[in-house]
């Protein structure tokens, strides 16, 4: 660890279930439940509490095999936390949501629809805030608007093919209805709905020299960051309805870098000019957290960032695949991996790792 830092990354549990590498961590935005996809085609959701002496346990409560053919890539909650919707190398993607039993208690985790259309791997899915969209992208270089209706029915919006190689990732704006997309060919497309006509792409990002691989939004919508194979992860600045500039490039990390998530941070709740945390891993195995606000000057674009916790060998020689702030109040500090463990011939883990100062 480094001591000059001013905060320690600590494990706090070690969860295991998979039976090969673990792709993707989704933490509940309602409940303590935290949901893991593995190229072992299943999903495990493990719930946590704290126990009478502050001590954080997690306990697996569910293991869902899914059905789906092949890897399931990535996972998804709606904001209600009552579905969940699992993308896979099968190209399709599955919605899930708990049975209740006769008297009303929780059951087991059923397949309530399955969303056909890509031609190939699914590799992303997230749901919009208001949870009335859905959306996807796909090795087959399109993304795909989905529409929630009742009963578990989903109707296709939009099928955009801006991308001109896989889309790697797609992620909502906090409050609005932009979604942005990112893919091989090295670029960041964003997209909205046109009341009259269609969704469509309204801005392409450009700057990143190798394949994006993730995206996260600030918590207050103002930025865009995004992770890249060429070992950096930029802030995008929203100048203008549509307009946005980059503003910083976070070097540092020595191979790519596959996941960035940007949380709200401890931090926020003393500083009114926070902008938050952002968490980054990748082919290091290198867990890198930055503290971010707002320059008080007021001709700078730029945001005030410093690297306040830093962790190596998170998931000891194996990438880390995924990182993932917890939503949750109270929990604004904790954090998941998920990483290539199991090819040890272990159990996959995923660190839950609580900032301490």
């Amino acid at each position: 660890m480094d001591e000059d830092l001013p905060y320690t990354l600590s494990n706090v549990a070690q969860l295991g279930g998979h039976e090969d590498r673990a792709w993707h961590i989704a933490w509940n935005p309602a409940k303590s439940l935290l949901a893991s996809c593995s190229a072992d085609k299943s999903v495990k959701l493990f719930t946590y509490s704290h126990d009478g002496e502050g001590t954080l346990n997690f306990t697996l409560a569910a293991s869902i095999p899914t059905g789906h053919l092949k890897t399931v890539r990535s996972v998804a909650w709606s904001p209600s936390g009552r579905t969940l919707a699992t993308a896979s190398f099968d190209s399709n993607i599955g919605i899930w949501e708990q049975e209740l039993d006769d008297d009303g208690n929780p059951g087991e985790w059923e397949c309530a629809s399955l969303l056909e259309g890509h031609e190939t791997e699914c590799k992303s899915v997230a749901y919009s805030s208001t949870g009335t969209l859905l959306a996807s992208c796909s090795r087959d270089k399109t993304v795909w608007i989905w529409e929630v209706q009742p009963d578990s029915d989903f109707e296709c919006m939009g099928v955009l093919m801006e991308h001109t190689q896989d889309v790697k990732c797609v992620a909502w704006h906090p409050t609005e209805e932009i979604l942005a997309s990112g893919s091989y060919d090295d670029t960041i497309k964003l997209y909205v709905d046109d009341p009259q006509d269609d969704w469509f792409c309204c801005a392409t990002l450009t700057g990143h020299q190798s394949t994006v691989w993730s995206l996260s939004w600030s918590p207050n919508g103002k930025y865009l960051a995004s992770a890249s194979d060429d070992k950096t992860v930029r802030l995008w600045r929203r100048n203008g309805e549509y307009d946005f500039k980059c503003v910083l490039v976070l070097e540092g990390q020595e191979r790519s870098v596959y996941s960035v998530s940007w949380g709200v941070g401890k931090s926020s709740q003393e500083n009114d000019s926070s902008l938050g945390w952002i968490a980054s891993a990748g082919g290091d195995g290198v867990v890198r957290v930055w503290d971010l606000s707002e320059n008080p000057s007021s001709t700078a674009d730029v945001p005030l960032v410093k690297l306040i916790a830093r962790l190596p060998a998170a998931h000891g020689v194996f990438d880390i695949n995924s990182v993932v702030w917890c939503p949750r109040k109270g929990y604004e500090d904790l954090l998941a991996t998920s990483g290539d463990d199991v090819v040890t011939q272990t159990l996959q883990t995923t660190y839950q790792r609580r900032l301490r100062q």
